[in-house]
């Protein structure tokens, strides 16, 4: 074999062997990347909810006797004292000493219950007293820097919720003196003997709109027996059933963005109450869960919200924190470390560092569906992986996407 020979099959071998090298060794994976920046965070609670009239009455027979024919249909408006429904006592009732007794002592618990919605209002009003100084000594103390602004919006909530807490009660007085002499009239309808001087006209306690009318036609009705409803549509309210775990978050005060509801824009809001009391729900997939009613209040320009109805769906989303300025990344980039019995565990991220994969632990101050808030381990402009394949390893090479 003479030296050219050689010399060309050591070429080739050298080639053969370059060309295997470059054929088995590694490529760099193909990744996409975001980069970390500065902004506003939040996380919510979002379910779905219903509205509500805030107070809603319903109206029934004080006394046993023949209704006549309701005129009035579903949404229409009535206002405080405007004739709903007559009803033409029955003899019998009339005759009959007990029903006498009865009405008695409807009149009575009428009369109670006057006395109970003065007392409220005394109650509520010490409440408004007791907050406005309150929001007085917040507000001065805030002058001097002693108070956080979150104390302050606070008391001016408190001090706001004590108000409508207020004007509940003095309206529920209103109410409950309409009652009373509705249930005055009543008596005096059963001690009168003749039908036609005992006709008994039933009125409107509150101005608002029917919302449902139980007995069109004529008919006997008994004592007690539910006539119409009625309700102020433009005093609304929304309820969210939640999970007691996220109930906890959903503190009073906390703002509240309401969706798909059927109009162009978001309407904002703010829970008034949490109530005390949970119940048992069976979910879809027939699964025991422990829910509680939140009551949130519409805080948008009533016009914003007038086509809304009692009962219609909404989606909601309760701020349950909010931060101005974080460092931000998307949530997929985030993923958790292996307790692998001596290395460092936690969350972590993979960073683009020239090329390669440089694996990152970070400290996480929340996430939300979309974005996780790093408080400690990146720097803003930094580069990280989203969804990092399972070929990424630290030190790996891998290339940018191209879009």
């Amino acid at each position: 074999m003479n030296r050219r020979t050689m010399l060309i099959g050591g070429v080739a071998v050298a080639a053969l062997v370059a060309l295997l090298a470059w054929a088995f060794a590694p490529r760099p994976v193909e990744v996409e990347v975001a980069e970390a920046t500065m902004g506003p965070f939040e996380t919510t609670v979002d379910e779905d909810a219903r509205t509500r009239v805030a107070d809603r009455y319903v109206v029934s027979a004080p006394l046993a006797a023949r209704l006549q024919r309701v005129s009035l249909r579903e949404g229409d408006a009535v206002a405080a004292g405007d004739l709903l429904a007559t009803l033409l006592p029955a003899f019998s009732p009339m005759l009959d000493e007990r029903s006498l007794l009865e009405q008695q002592a409807r009149v009575a618990t009428a009369q109670a219950g006057v006395q109970l919605a003065s007392t409220r209002i005394g109650a509520a009003r010490v409440a408004l007293e007791q907050a406005r100084a309150e929001q007085r000594r917040t507000e001065q103390l805030a002058q001097q820097g002693f108070v956080s602004p979150s104390k302050i919006e606070g008391d001016r909530l408190a001090t706001a919720a004590a108000q409508k807490a207020l004007e509940v009660a003095t309206e529920g007085e209103r109410i409950a003196r309409h009652e009373l002499a509705q249930a005055r009239a009543a008596l005096s309808a059963v001690r009168d003997g003749s039908s036609a001087r005992g006709a008994f006209e039933l009125r409107s306690p509150v101005a608002g709109r029917v919302l449902k009318v139980h007995h069109q036609s004529e008919t006997v009705v008994a004592t007690g027996t539910p006539l119409l409803e009625l309700g102020d549509t433009a005093r609304m309210e929304i309820v969210a059933e939640l999970l007691t775990t996220d109930a906890l978050l959903a503190v009073p005060g906390s703002a509240v963005r309401i969706e798909r509801w059927g109009g162009p824009d978001v309407l904002q809001g703010r829970v008034r109450l949490v109530e005390p009391a949970a119940f048992t729900k069976i979910s879809a997939l027939g699964v025991e869960e422990q829910r509680v009613n939140v009551l949130i209040d519409l805080t948008s320009p009533a016009a914003a919200w007038a086509a809304l109805g009692d009962g219609y769906r909404v989606g909601v989303r309760i701020v349950t924190r909010s931060e101005a300025s974080v460092l931000r990344v998307p949530v997929s980039a985030v993923f958790p470390l292996p307790a692998d019995g001596g290395g460092a565990t936690g969350p972590a991220v993979f960073v683009l560092d020239g090329g390669r994969a440089r694996l990152q632990p970070v400290q996480l101050g929340a996430r939300n569906g979309s974005e996780a808030w790093i408080q400690h381990g990146l720097t803003p402009g930094a580069k990280v992986l989203i969804y990092p394949p399972a070929a990424v390893q630290d030190g790996a090479k891998v290339r940018v996407r191209s879009v």
